[in-house]
């Protein structure tokens, strides 16, 4: 008997292998990108590669910011977090293709009256339980591809989420640089507001000046001491966001912001030389949508599995004794099959449920590929017109400050008023902070560019990671605490 129950053991299990998977078999859907990009790609510069692109901002103050941010990220270590929940998940669903054994034993003593008095007796028992769900039409298996396409879809996410907090610092210093150079022009303009309100009250006080002209400068200045403090205001703003992206006490960062100079930093420039389908694959968050639509695609077999009868096998051994009786072996073992009869539509109704999560995750990922051809288009649109106009700007604002230079000289013979001289005095400032302005956007172009292209990730990196990844994140542009 226990032979035969053995060979139908053995006979299931090789129909085991013969069982088909319902549902449909998952194909990457083609993108539709444009085949090539409608704005001017930038071609100045050389070529460089996006994976260690901060280095060579040649700024090690921002070098070290990238670092220290990725090393105490709480953004980081919530996707983190999401991939170990994902890769638990994987495991759990896996391991119902494998049979369940439990073990149990017990002894008993208790004292019972035999014959003239009372003894003490001893029971004893052991036992095994098998159970195992045949996956006869690859529910389990269906579950399985749609947990590691989800695994893989959060590894995904860990990596844009890599990408946005760099270029996020990044964007973050360029605009506090950026703030210190204009608060630099305010400060440097009130060295000569100053002198000439001081120059203009002691004419006026002579009755050389008419009070009008008095009332003039002093405006002047003091709008010019208001917009100072407005920009200081905006750069106190940005170390605060700064402290919050790294991490860092802010006296610590301020003492990092001193060490690092005034000017901008200067990014290597890089090509965008591939078809736009090619660089959109680069990008992880739309690889994280294309997972999450696999997913949605293995669902659909899983809820199909359910409308199909279900076989499993469960057993038993049990041994037991007693100071009564002599050991007693006992033993159990058969299939039990399940077919779904009437269920007033709830299977049927799954199946629907995930051929509609299939079409949502599909309208999702379509967004995405859109969303993402626009952010590169708008990034080579805005670095394009930025580095057009920065040169436009040089030049005006060197011409501004010569015709002020040149009013100034004017005012101070006599030859001119001091209406002219504020106006001109107005016209090279504000030039030069449009100048100034633009440089910074030129960076912050670059650094959405890359952003907006994948930021050096590939493809390749959707490969299940393992824990010395996230552990040693500085050998790829950030580093665990």
């Amino acid at each position: 008997m226990m032979q035969r129950g053995i060979g139908m053991v053995f006979i299931l299990s090789l129909g085991l292998s013969a069982c088909a998977t319902v549902g449909p078999d998952y194909r990457e859907p083609a993108m539709a990108a444009p085949l090539q990009w409608q704005a001017p790609t930038p071609h100045g510069g050389s070529e460089s590669s996006l994976a260690d692109w901060w280095e060579q901002f040649d700024d090690p103050t921002l070098v070290n910011l990238v670092k220290v941010a990725a090393a105490d990220s709480p953004s980081l270590d919530r996707a983190w977090a999401n991939i170990e929940s994902a890769r638990a998940n994987l495991a759990s669903i896996r391991s119902g293709l494998a049979p369940s054994l439990d073990g149990g034993a017990s002894i008993t003593r208790s004292r019972q009256l035999q014959g003239d008095g009372l003894d003490t007796l001893t029971s004893r028992s052991a036992g095994f339980d098998a159970s195992w769900e045949l996956d006869l039409f690859g529910k389990v298996r269906r579950g399985a591809e749609a947990a590691q396409a989800r695994l893989q879809a959060r590894v995904g996410e860990w990596h844009e989420a890599r990408v946005s907090l760099a270029a996020e610092v990044a964007d973050t210093y360029v605009q506090y640089r950026g703030c210190r150079l204009l608060a630099d022009a305010y400060e440097q303009e009130l060295v000569s507001m100053e002198k000439t309100a001081e120059i203009t009250a002691v004419s006026v006080r002579a009755g050389f000046t008419a009070p009008a002209d008095g009332s003039l400068s002093r405006a002047s200045l003091a709008s010019t001491q208001s917009s100072l403090r407005g920009q200081r205001v905006e750069c106190d703003l940005l170390v605060k966001a700064l402290v919050a992206l790294t991490g860092q006490a802010e006296t610590d960062l301020l003492a990092q912001l001193g060490e690092g100079g005034s000017e901008l930093p200067r990014p290597a420039a890089f090509r965008i030389e591939a078809v736009p389908a090619d660089v959109l694959r680069q990008r992880p968050d739309v690889a994280a949508l294309e997972r999450e639509l696999a997913a949605a695609s293995a669902a659909i077999g899983a809820a199909q599995a359910d409308l199909y009868p279900s076989l499993s096998l469960s057993g038993s051994i049990a041994i037991s004794s007693s100071d009564l009786a002599s050991g007693a072996t006992t033993w159990s073992f058969g299939p039990a099959l399940s077919i779904p009869l009437f269920d007033g539509g709830r299977r049927r109704a799954a199946v629907d449920s995930a051929e509609a999560d299939y079409q949502s995750a599909l309208a999702e990922w379509r967004q995405g590929v859109r969303n993402a051809v626009k952010e590169v288009e708008q990034a080579l649109v805005n670095l394009e017109g930025a580095a057009f106009r920065s040169e436009r700007a040089e030049q005006a604002a060197r011409e501004y400050r010569a015709y002020f230079e040149a009013t100034e000289v004017q005012w101070r013979t006599g030859s001119a008023s001091l209406l002219d001289l504020e106006d001109a005095r107005r016209s090279a400032l504000l030039a030069e902070i449009e100048y100034l302005g633009l440089l910074r956007n030129q960076v912050q172009y670059w650094i959405a560019l890359y952003k907006a292209v994948g930021g050096g990730w590939t493809p390749d990196d959707l490969a299940m990671p393992s824990a010395s990844l996230y552990r040693d994140r500085d050998a790829q542009g950030g580093a665990r605490s």
